[in-house]
């Protein structure tokens, strides 16, 4: 299979790419992104082969029907790495909450977030193309919290690659943070930038577009890639555990094969959300994919009116970090398979160049066919976390907390709900403790000890060990000196 762009072909390369090229340098004309050509068509047979496989025989066949250019061999080493998860025979257990709300937990990685699942087996993939090419790549990450932690858990110490890592100084947990500035691999670096994750976005975006710094790179024998979900190398790994999820929703007996669900996404930068849509047109039984979003909503603002308006908007730092975000990035991959690349080039330059743009009214219909919206404020988030843990003995995360508002406004009772846990409790704990017990201002390390009291939880060796580790990256700089001390940690 062959992958195409986004905002249509600028002549200055390929029509289409392969897999592993769309991968490697995942800007694609014009600035757009690369999706598939054609997406397999899996249906009702496929579900049911896979009723009884395990999450690893489900990934290794969904990937095969993508029929990328990457050995098994790779595959099957990238997916065996799932047995490190919590429970290597359920890396994503799907609890039922309450009645027709069920939530997949994503968690159950080394860096107790969802960006596990993907960039797990995306590091081995990359790296292994790149040993095979004989080459070495810069990989650029740019993070709000999970990516970061995600990337460089899978990329430490891995041949022909090494890593820059921007975050928002001050826009992550401490948890997160640690998680970043204590990883010692020399082939990481770590920068702490002056900014929101818009700034690290942008900054990302502008350098994989960069003539000048690719030039610079060359001159280091060096090629340019991306961890971030614009990466399609990203996408296609979470594609797969929303078909699980609703396997195991059958499994449960909970929903018979073929009934129709929601699936609630918490989402910041849209690719959690853009797997769900792709596993709906491969054929997973979908009802309406549902858009969770936190004070920062110009996702529902979207959805609701067909406006991306992002003139007189600043990120608002919130009680769910992980999606202060103002440009989803994702979102142009929907505006591609829905309206075409000229339409989306147009849409996506009226963003960059206006920081607004507006669908047609017919073009609203269509969207809204597929997604509802709603937005979750801080209170009532932290509400939502001391009711479902006092009423149904469920401890959720800040940004999972969205979903259940969205789950009140947006979904008819009769048709069960997933929902998607993004975030273990300790990597948001003081907002938490907050909830449970009232505790204001709360350092991670109490608030996490206090919660394992309430709760009655283990606190997990890789977050303990954390507050006692060296911190060894402690760079922070200006968002205007990020290509610099990029060159100079190479």
């Amino acid at each position: 299979m062959n992958f195409i762009q986004t905002r249509g072909c600028d002549k200055n390369k390929p029509q289409s790419v392969t897999f592993s090229e769309a991968i490697l340098s995942p800007i694609a004309s014009f600035g757009g992104l690369y999706v598939p050509q054609k997406l397999p068509d899996l249906g009702e047979e496929f579900l049911n082969k896979h009723l009884n496989s395990s999450y690893k025989e489900l990934a290794s066949d969904m990937l095969s029907r993508f029929e990328i250019d990457i050995d098994k061999s790779v595959i099957d080493e990238a997916l065996n790495l799932y047995d490190k998860f919590d429970d290597a025979n359920n890396p994503v257990p799907v609890v039922k909450v309450k009645e027709n709300l069920y939530v997949s937990e994503l968690y159950h990685g080394p860096t107790r977030a969802f960006k596990d699942m993907a960039l797990q087996p995306f590091g081995v993939v990359l790296s292994s193309i790149a040993q095979k090419k004989n080459e070495n790549y810069l990989i650029l990450a740019a993070t709000s919290g999970d990516t970061g932690p995600a990337a460089l858990e899978t990329f430490k110490n891995r041949a022909n690659v090494q890593v820059a890592c921007l975050y928002p100084d001050g826009g992550t947990s401490d948890v997160q943070r640690l998680q970043m500035v204590t990883e010692d691999a020399k082939n990481l670096k770590v920068i702490g930038i002056n900014g929101v994750f818009d700034d690290a976005q942008n900054a990302l975006k502008r350098l994989l577009a960069s003539d000048s710094f690719k030039a610079a790179l060359k001159e280091k024998h060096v090629s340019l890639s991306a961890a971030n979900s614009v990466n399609f190398g990203r996408i296609i790994f979470q594609i797969i555990y929303h078909i699980h999820s609703y396997l195991e929703l059958v499994r449960q007996d909970a929903v018979a094969m073929g009934e129709k669900v929601y699936l609630n996404v918490p989402s910041g930068n849209f690719g959690n959300a853009l797997g769900g849509y792709y596993a709906w047109k491969m054929g997973l039984p979908v009802e309406k994919i549902i858009i969770s979003s936190n004070e920062n909503n110009v996702l529902t603002k979207l959805i609701k009116t067909g406006k991306y308006d992002l003139r007189d908007s600043k990120v608002i730092l919130t009680t769910s970090p992980a999606m202060d975000i103002l440009k989803s990035s994702n979102v142009e991959r929907i505006l591609y398979d829905m309206f075409g690349d000229d339409r989306t080039r147009e849409l996506m330059q009226d963003l960059e160049n206006q920081n607004f743009y507006e669908l047609t009214s017919d073009e609203l219909a269509q969207l809204q066919n597929s997604f509802d919206a709603d937005f979750c404020n801080g209170d009532e988030g932290k509400a939502y976390i001391k009711d479902y843990f006092t009423n149904f003995n469920y401890l959720m995360d800040p940004h999972t907390a969205t979903c259940i508002k969205s789950f009140e406004t947006c979904s008819n009772p009769e048709i069960k709900t997933i929902a998607y846990s993004t975030a273990e409790w300790t990597k948001f704990s003081p907002v938490i403790a907050n909830a449970l017990t009232g505790e204001v201002d709360a350092e991670d390390i109490i608030a996490l000890e206090s919660i394992s009291k309430e709760a009655n939880l283990e606190i997990p060796a890789m977050v303990k060990e954390l507050f006692s580790k060296e911190i060894v990256q402690s760079t922070i700089i200006e968002k205007e000196d990020i290509e610099k001390e990029i060159l100079k940690f190479l």
